[in-house]
This record gives C-alpha cells, structure tokens and sequence, in this order.
C-alpha cells in the first residue's frame, strides 16, 4: 500500500573489531532531524572518549544527512546511509562510534566497517510497519449507527473512540483511516445515509503494526 512504510520499533546495537579499532554502532527510530540531533549529541558526550561519532539518518519525509565526523569524505556517513537505505528503512537514525586501535585502515577498509556495524546494528533491530493516516469524527443519529459502523469495518478503521454528542441524542466516533482511504469514507458515509453524514478532519497520524502483521497501534 502507498500509506506504508518500514521504520524500527526500537533500537538495535552491534559491536564489531578491525586491526584493533572498535566500531560500536547503534540503530534508533527517530521523527524529525531535532530527535536525531539529539541522539547524536548525547552519544558524543556520553562516549566522549571515542575518536569518532559517524552518523546517517533517513525520514519519511525525503530528508537525509550523512556524516563522516571527521573521517575521510565520504568513507562513514555515506555508507551508514546506504546501509539504511538498502534496509528499505525510513525515519532511522545510525550512530557508528569508533576508538581507533592504532592502525589505519584506509578508505576502502573503513566503508566496509562502517557499513557492516550499521548493516548489523539495523538487523538487530525490531521493525515495524507504518501506515501514514487521517483521524477522523463523525457525528450520527443512533438511526445510522449500523450504516456508520459498516462503513468503519469495510475502511478497517483503528483506534475507534465511541462518545456521545452533549445533547444526548447523538452519537460520536473517532477513528483513523490510510489517508489514501479518506475520500472513499467520505462517499461512502454520505451515500449510507443519503447525504446526511461526513467526517470533519482531525489531522494527519500514524498507525504502526509489526511488521510480521497483527493490528494497528
């Protein structure tokens, strides 16, 4: 589906070590590029001992940044990103943290290490499945009850929240729905009820399920 997209459903770490040089990697699921900022700074200062915090993201959005943090250009950043990108992975971030042992291992030997540590840090990582999606409400008369709970079951509606209008005479639901699935709800709901229903927007959200299936959360 065009909604979905593969993230991390937590972090994944994976120490590996070339000619004594330890490259200690660590995969998180990140939002925005504050949140990777963020990580990245409070690897740096916790492993301030380290001789380099290389670091890649991804998001959703199309954003990317790789950085060799002082390495030879090109030669960490870029292969930690291709590491994520190879996973088929969005809104990830990659730290490879290095302590160097005293032997230099050349453009070639440091981007497989980097992209291996990443490559190892993302596959120990849970994944999930994300579903881009609109929250939606609609208010009913209890006569359209069962129209409106058919048309929530066929669009295989999440996070239903039944209420009641302050009047008492009226229901209420909030649900969520694959945004591509928002126009089919609208026409559905009207022609269920001859044009006397349609969902008010609630905003833009996220559904995520494992990715070996199960229900939305």
């Amino acid at each position: 589906m065009g909604d979905d997209f593969l993230t991390l459903a937590g972090p994944g770490e994976a120490q590996t070590r070339i000619k004594a040089s330890v490259f200690l990697a660590t995969a998180w699921p990140v939002a925005t590029e504050e949140e990777a900022r963020e990580l990245l700074a409070a690897r740096e200062k916790a492993m301030w001992d380290a001789n380099h915090h290389c670091s890649a993201w991804t998001l959703r959005g199309g954003a990317s940044r790789a950085n060799d943090a002082g390495e030879p250009g090109g030669s960490a950043g870029a292969p930690i990103l291709a590491a994520i990108e190879g996973a088929g992975l969005v809104d990830v971030l990659v730290i490879v943290t290095r302590w160097f042992g005293g032997t230099k291992l050349g453009v070639g030997g440091l981007v497989r290490a980097y992209g291996e540590a990443a490559a190892l840090a993302l596959a120990a990582a849970p994944r999930r499945v994300g579903t881009v999606a609109e929250r939606l409400r609609v208010r009913y008369p209890y006569a359209h009850t069962a129209a409106v709970m058919r048309v929530l079951e066929r669009a295989g509606a999440a996070r239903v929240e039944h209420g009641y209008a302050e009047s008492g005479n009226a229901g209420v639901v909030e649900f969520s729905v694959a945004a591509s699935l928002q126009a089919a709800v609208r026409d559905e709901l009207r022609e269920a009820t001859a044009g006397a229903l349609a969902p008010e927007p609630l905003g833009a959200v996220v559904l995520y399920r494992n990715a070996d299936g199960g229900s939305a959360y």
